[in-house]
C-alpha cells in the first residue's frame, strides 16, 4: 500500500496518527523533560563516572543474584550454563544502557585497556576504577538483600568461607585446594585476556561491526568466557567485580579468611585481569588490527574501483 504523507492545510501540523498530537510547548512541560532540565549534567567526566557507578552496581546486582539462585538451591533452579547466560545476558543489557555515556567498560582492566590504547585519560581510568568497585559494592549488598532469608533458611547463622561447606563462593572466587596460585593467576590472564581481545575486534571500526551488536555480542563473549574457563575459579576476570564482593563478604561474617585462604590468593584476580588486559589487547593490534587496510572512500566503494580505474579486490565478489 502506498504511503500517503498527511495533508498539512494553513500551516497546521500533521496529524500525529501513532500518539497524541503534542505541541512542542507541550512536549517541554512534560514531567520527564522537566525532570530532565533539572538533573541534566554538563561535565561529561561526572556523567561519565556516574554511568559507571550505575552499570556497574546493576552488572553485580544481577549476577550476584545469579550465583545466589544456583548455589542456595543446591542447583535445582540454576545450572551452569544458564549462569554462563546469565552474566553474558547482564552484560549485555548493561553495556546498551550506558553505551551513549561512558560505553560501559564496568571493568577496570578493560579501562587500563582503553588507556594503553589512548581511548581514556589516565585521570578518568582512575576515576573508572573508584566509581566501578563502589557500584559493585553496593549492588552486591543489593543482591545479598534479596536472598538474605533465603541465606539464613539454607546456611544458618553461620558464614563459613572455605572447605566443604564453604559458601564464600556465593559472592568471591575461592580457588579449590589443589589449584597453584600461578595457575589461578595464568587462568585470570587468559580469562580476561580474550575479554578484552575480542572486545577490541568487536570495536575497532577498521572491522565495520554496527555498534548496535557490540552489546550483544560482547555478551556472548562473556558467556563463551564462562563456557571454557569457569572451571578453575568462575572466571572473575574483572578486578571490582572480584574484590568488591570479598570485601562484602568479609564484612558480614565470612571474615579474614576470604583474603588470607590459599596463601592470600585475593590479589590474583585483582592484578593479573590488568596484565592478560593489556597483553591481549595489543597481540590483536599487532597480529590483525594494524594489518587491516585503511577502507576507501565511499566514491570508490561507489565505483567498485580505485582512483586509477582498477576494480578494487575487496569489492570484486560483491
Amino acid at each position: 500500500m502506498e504511503q500517503v504523507s498527511p495533508k498539512v492545510e494553513n500551516n497546521a501540523r500533521p496529524t500525529v496518527v501513532n500518539g497524541p498530537n503534542l505541541s512542542d510547548d507541550k512536549m517541554m512541560d512534560s514531567p520527564l523533560e522537566k525532570a530532565r532540565r533539572i538533573f541534566h549534567i554538563e561535565n561529561r567526566t561526572i556523567v561519565n563516572c556516574l554511568s559507571e557507578f550505575y552499570c556497574t552496581l546493576l552488572l553485580l546486582f544481577f549476577g550476584i543474584s545469579i550465583v545466589h539462585q544456583l548455589d542456595l538451591s543446591h542447583k535445582q533452579l540454576n545450572t551452569w550454563i544458564q549462569v554462563n547466560f546469565g552474566w553474558g545476558f547482564t552484560i549485555m543489557l548493561c553495556v546498551y544502557a550506558c553505551s551513549k555515556t561512558s560505553g560501559g567498560h564496568m571493568n577496570p582492566a578493560i579501562s587500563l585497556m582503553f588507556y594503553t590504547l589512548g581511548k581514556l585519560p589516565l585521570s578518568h581510568f582512575f576515576y573508572y576504577c573508584i566509581m566501578q568497585t563502589l557500584g559493585a559494592f553496593i549492588g552486591t549488598a543489593f543482591a545479598y538483600t534479596v536472598y538474605l532469608d533465603q541465606t539464613h533458611h539454607v546456611l544458618g547463622d553461620l558464614r563459613i568461607a572455605t572447605g566443604p561447606n564453604g559458601t564464600a563462593t556465593l559472592f568471591t572466587s575461592m580457588p579449590a585446594p589443589h589449584l597453584s596460585n600461578t595457575i589461578a593467576f595464568w587462568d585470570q590472564f587468559v580469562g580476561t585476556g580474550f575479554l578484552a581481545l575480542f572486545v577490541c575486534v568487536i570495536t575497532d571500526k577498521r572491522m565495520e561491526i554496527p555498534s548496535s551488536l557490540h552489546p550483544i555480542l560482547i555478551g556472548l563473549l562473556i558467556a563463551t568466557i564462562g563456557m571454557g574457563f569457569g572451571m578453575n575459579l568462575g572466571y572473575p576476570i574483572n578486578p571490582a567485580r572480584d574484590f568488591a564482593p570479598r570485601v562484602f563478604a568479609a564484612m558480614i561474617g565470612y571474615g579474614w579468611e576470604v583474603f588470607s585462604y590459599h596463601n592470600y590468593y585475593f590479589w590474583i584476580p585483582i592484578v593479573a585481569p590488568f596484565f592478560g588486559a593489556i597483553a591481549a589487547a595489543w597481540s590483536y593490534f599487532i597480529f590483525i588490527g594494524f594489518q587491516i587496510p585503511d577502507q576507501p572512500p565511499s566514491y570508490m566503494k561507489e565505483n567498485k574501483t580505485d582512483g586509477d580505474g582498477i576494480p578494487l579486490k575487496t569489492t570484486d565478489l560483491a
